[in-house]
């Protein structure tokens, strides 16, 4: 799957979804259809479980992670009365506002699917199980998720014989289908119509006069066609639709985080890499691959960068893009961490779908996500962002300089130097002259001692000297004032800083990627902080798999 195509596709599952929603969220419930794992759990999670299930310490000894654990009760007894929904006290407490505490309350309609869940019995999908880890683990229903599952291709649908005619692909079927009775596509729209929008769509400019002319009066029956592969073949469809990947992934030119907010002058060697992915039409899942694991798929360097291995490591610039002040100020354990996290978030938000950020502290309250879970995610990249041997944005440079740059950068190096110490040799003499010329303005011996204070290294004259200089401030005579004794001197020593400036005018210019790469050998050990804290850290914790309840 191309890039491009991705885009459309998740685009199109995302206007489904959001069409659903409403559906979902309304669809009435039955005393005899609703079940603790798939109904009443995901109520309680985003409610509930915060004081009686998601830690150790349960608020008044209530844990409502099972039905039988809110059958044995708490400190106030028995939460729940399968069959008695007005005599559970959980819902006497829901129904008063009572709990959850706080203002984000239980809507109408979750109260709704509570009470029949606990008149219709308080059912479970399956027996529950004797012993469960600590935290709320993951159910089979939440697993089940569709968002969760592997995308599959869906028979396309049979439509309706009235609206046979306006179906030209799949994707209008499936539209198509779901539209009411007496309902269908507008009519298309005019041909220049459609040449601005599709110019416009794809590539973000206006069409030219003569552009709009050759396709209004393009005969051919696949004008259409060949109008969108030639925009999808111009460079300034990767310039338009890059900067949607660039916005998910959290681009920036600074740095972020603190108020000097410090620029990123490589950061553009990232962002052209996502503009020739799409215009290359790259499959998604090769793109992805890269900027998770390019510098792994770059091996290790011999020599000159490669252009495969320019090309790779640009990618990682995609783990560079988190806000990072550890440079300008920030470099301490709170700042180290604060990035390390947002990167996670990106990762999470970009690739998943989901903000895991909530599990960085808790086991999330609305996903399945453990914090386990999070702080596996993290083992991942501690090896590139091990928080205890940091290094910053400057320190995560690669040069592109080949062996070529540095032979021609060292031979400017070589010839700016000599020119530099003939300049030196040439302003010595010139100082000479103009002190000679100044002294010739005394009378000895007092010439002769303003002579000997001036030779004597600043730091080794006597108190007498360095009062006979400051007594006679003409004879301090320093390169910077040099132009006032010896103008055509100081005309003459511009000739050799012009001379050392053509030289170091034939230094190659260096340029620089911003990548995350990993360290050989290095496999620091992930900690998970107790709620997010980097200071409480109990247990290690590798990359395992989640319990399930």
């Amino acid at each position: 799957m191309s890039v491009f195509t991705h885009f459309a596709v998740r685009r199109f599952e995302g206007i489904c979804l959001i069409t659903a929603l409403p559906f979902l969220m309304c669809a009435s419930v039955s005393a005899g259809d609703v079940t603790f794992e798939r109904d009443i759990r995901p109520i309680l999670r985003a409610h509930c479980f915060d004081c009686h299930g998601a830690t150790a310490e349960l608020k008044g000894g209530l844990d409502l992670r099972q039905v039988r654990r809110m059958q044995q009760g708490g400190e106030s007894g028995t939460a729940i009365v399968p069959g008695n929904a007005d005599g559970s006290l959980l819902i006497e407490r829901v129904r008063s506002g009572e709990m959850p505490p706080g203002v984000v309350k239980l809507t109408p309609q979750e109260m709704d699917t509570l009470s029949h869940w606990i008149a219709g019995g308080a059912k479970t999908a399956r027996p529950e199980l004797e012993i469960i880890p600590p935290g709320l683990g993951i159910t089979p229903e939440e697993r089940a998720f569709w968002s969760f599952q592997p995308i599959h291709r869906s028979a396309e649908p049979v439509v309706r014989d009235d609206v046979q005619s306006r179906v030209r692909n799949s994707i209008d079927a499936f539209l198509l289908a779901r539209m009411p009775e007496g309902l269908t596509f507008a009519d298309d729209t005019d041909r220049h119509t459609l040449i601005l929008r599709t110019h416009f769509d794809l590539t973000g400019l206006p069409p030219s006069a003569d552009q709009i002319l050759q396709r209004i009066n393009d005969p051919s029956e696949d004008w259409y066609a060949r109008l969108i592969e030639s925009l999808l073949a111009s460079p300034n469809y990767g310039e338009r639709w890059a900067r949607h990947w660039l916005d998910v992934a959290g681009y920036a030119d600074s740095d972020g985080n603190t108020v000097n907010d410090l620029e990123r002058p490589w950061a553009w060697k990232y962002r052209d890499y996502v503009i020739r992915s799409f215009n290359a039409d790259k499959p998604f899942d090769r793109f992805i691959t890269e900027q998770l694991a390019g510098d792994e798929l770059a091996g290790p360097r011999q020599g000159d960068l490669t252009a495969e291995q320019i090309e790779l490591l640009s990618a990682t610039g995609y783990l560079r893009t988190a806000a990072d002040g550890t440079g300008s100020g920030e470099d301490n354990p709170a700042g180290r961490n604060q990035m390390i996290g947002d990167t996670l978030k990106i990762v999470s938000t970009s690739l998943l779908g989901l903000s895991v950020g909530c599990a960085q502290c808790h086991d999330h309250r609305y996903d399945p996500i453990p914090q386990t879970d999070y702080y596996a995610l993290r083992a991942i990249f501690a090896p590139a962002l091990d928080w205890q041997n940091w290094q910053v944005p400057s320190q995560r440079m690669v040069s592109l300089y080949t062996e070529a740059d540095r032979q021609k950068a060292a031979e400017a190096s070589a010839e700016a130097n000599a020119i530099s110490t003939e300049r030196e040799a040439k302003q010595t003499e010139y100082m000479a002259q103009a002190l000679e010329k100044e002294l010739q303005k005394y009378d000895e011996p007092l010439r002769a001692s303003l002579k000997q204070a001036y030779e004597t290294e600043a730091e080794k004259r006597t108190p007498g000297q360095a009062d006979l200089l400051a007594k006679n401030p003409s004879v301090n005579i320093s390169p910077g004032v040099l132009y006032q004794y010896l103008p055509d001197a100081a005309e003459d020593l511009k000739k050799y800083d012009a001379r050392i400036a053509e030289a170091n005018g034939k230094r190659p210019p260096e340029e620089f990627l911003a990548v995350l790469t990993e360290p050989a050998s290095h496999l620091p050990e992930t900690h998970l902080f107790y709620r997010g804290e980097f200071q409480q850290r109990p247990e290690g914790i590798g990359r395992t798999r989640p319990e399930k309840y």
